[in-house]
């Protein structure tokens, strides 16, 4: 973790991955969550898709993880519950990477959750 992301990045957050899907595209089962450090935001923000479709984006997570996927849930603090929608964890929508302009170490990322 770059030194500036040490001071910035404070709060836990637990991520799980689906291991693969079933043929109708349902998760068979979640890694065992992971605890990341991170920072964020909540509130909604709008905007149009590409073909007309809304998003809506719940929160914003900034950190250093860099390997959140759509797909994957998030849950702003830490949880050891095996299955993120009985923990309370959002889906992730997007992650977007930012470069680490001082120190060149680890770039951020912004996870973007939805509703």
């Amino acid at each position: 973790m770059s030194s500036l992301a040490c001071w910035s990045y404070t709060a836990p957050c637990t991520v799980w991955k689906p291991i693969g899907k079933d043929k109708h595209g349902q998760p068979l089962g979640w890694s065992a969550p992971l605890v990341i450090m991170a920072d964020y935001q909540g509130g909604l923000s709008r905007r149009i898709g590409n073909i007309g479709s809304e998003l809506v984006v719940k929160n914003t997570i900034w950190t250093e993880y860099a390997e959140a996927k759509t797909g994957d849930f998030i849950l702003i603090g830490e949880s050891d519950n095996r299955d993120p929608i009985a923990a309370g964890a959002d889906e992730v929508m997007q992650s977007i990477q930012y470069a680490d302009t001082f120190e060149r170490t680890a770039d951020d990322w912004a996870i973007l959750t939805g509703v």
